[in-house]
């Protein structure tokens, strides 16, 4: 048991902070349906293939509606964040961004396949991409205050890996509820108006509201980080801004963190765009129609949470830069095994091997920042996190949709995802000293 969670048992709080932490990656499970089902697996697959007039155009304008959104999200993660910090309450923070993330998810059911749609499918994708980064900044700052310390690497680990199953759970349900009976109009589904498609949209903000439901209703806001001041909103924005200021200005000073938010900025533009345009790459490339799709969703899960839950032990005991540096390294390869063959099962290999590479980059970079931080900057600095994973998000999505665009292929579109990677790699080995947690 570890010291913290001894001391916690002592003074009657075991149950209290294991209860935390249990909420806290049932909340991860929750949310996973996000990206499954919205920006990889289902809804972008389908705005490419049935919604726009045809594949490269819909990558096209998907790229550029992920790239707006990514901008919004750099100017807003570390901003709210800061101001967060001073007024307290990240738990009510989170449930607000999170339910505005539901909201627009289940409006999308509304994007009929028919060209008219497309501008409903973008900007509802694109308000509840944005919705769900900003639930990030304020779950992912939580972790510190959730995890013992020493900590850090197995509970962010767990809660990857809880997501990942709770990806893998969602999919499987869709799959057998809606997709494999859309023909036969499950449950008065039209097929011609592709439903039950269409279905899974409402469905997976439903998943995400009553799985996050525990975090919401059953752990306090002490345990999850205080309920700060009674701080007006004019003063808190003005403090949060000249929080943010200082903070930027002050990263000089604490090179490490600079060179790692650095680092962390360019190697996350890569992995959010492979993330966000795999579905559509499965799709456009290699054929898949939406069971394959699902089924393939669920194999690089299952990969995903196997990696997460494995490499939480190389997190806590080599540290949590060994941890990144290892999944880079496994990414890149894998990457590059996608781009160049043209088999759909070395395709679906080099998937699955990325998959196992992709959880501990996402949850050891998440713990070596938890690290990095102090309760009185947690926030602000987890928005600074936030932002330097998202403030180029748009070149990501942009440079594929470019590259799609003049190439008329995606495998190029996917090749400018490299450059991202291997650049970030760098930094981290070259300039990031340290890394243990």
């Amino acid at each position: 048991m570890p010291k913290q969670i001894q001391n916690d048992h002592h003074q009657g709080g075991d149950k209290s902070r294991w209860s935390a932490i249990a909420a806290w990656c049932l909340y991860d499970w929750a949310a996973s349906t996000f990206p499954v089902i919205v920006t990889i697996f289902i809804f972008a697959p389908y705005f490419t293939e049935s919604v726009a007039t045809d594949a490269v155009t819909g990558t096209v304008l998907w790229g550029r509606a992920m790239a707006a959104a990514g901008f919004v999200i750099a100017v807003s993660s570390a901003l709210l964040g800061s101001i967060s910090d001073l007024k307290g309450g990240r738990k009510r923070w989170l449930m607000v961004s999170a339910g505005l993330a539901m909201v627009a998810t289940a409006t999308l059911w509304f994007v009929a396949p028919n060209v008219s749609a497309v501008p409903l499918a973008l900007v509802g994708g694109a308000v509840a991409v944005v919705a769900f980064e900003t639930a990030a900044v304020f779950y992912n700052s939580m972790l510190p205050e959730v995890a013992p310390a020493g900590y850090f690497g197995r509970v962010s680990g767990w809660g990857n890996g809880a997501g990942a199953l709770g990806g893998i759970v969602c999919l499987g349900v869709v799959l057998v509820l809606f997709v494999l009976e859309a023909d036969s109009a499950p449950f008065g589904l039209d097929p011609q108006a592709q439903e039950a498609i269409r279905i899974c949209l409402p469905f997976a903000a439903l998943w995400w509201l009553v799985f996050a439901l525990p975090l919401f209703l059953l752990v306090s806001e002490d345990r999850l980080g205080g309920r700060g001041g009674n701080h007006p909103w004019r003063t808190a924005i003005r403090h949060g801004t000249g929080n943010l200021v200082n903070s930027l200005r002050a990263l000089p000073r604490e090179p490490r963190l600079a060179w790692y938010l650095l680092a962390q900025m360019l190697y996350c533009d890569g992995l959010n765009t492979v993330l966000s345009f795999s579905g559509i790459f499965a799709a456009g490339t290699f054929g898949m129609d939406v069971s394959e799709l699902l089924v393939y969703g669920i194999a690089v899960n299952v990969a995903a949470g196997v990696g997460s839950l494995a490499f939480g032990w190389v997190d806590d005991r080599m540290g949590a830069k060994r941890a990144v540096v290892i999944g880079l390294s496994g990414m890149i390869v894998f990457i590059v095994a996608i781009i160049a063959t043209d088999s759909k099962t070395v395709f679906w290999l080099a998937s699955v091997m990325v998959g196992v590479f992709l959880g501990p980059v996402q949850a050891a970079s998440r713990s070596l920042m938890a690290g990095m931080t102090t309760p009185e900057n947690r926030a602000r600095m987890f928005g600074l996190y936030a932002v330097s994973g998202k403030i180029t998000a748009f070149l990501g999505p942009a440079a594929f949709s470019i590259a799609t665009d003049l190439a008329g292929s995606q495998r190029a579109g996917m090749a400018v995802t490299i450059p991202f990677f291997v650049l970030g790699l760098a930094l981290l080995v070259g300039k990031v000293k340290g890394g243990e947690v």
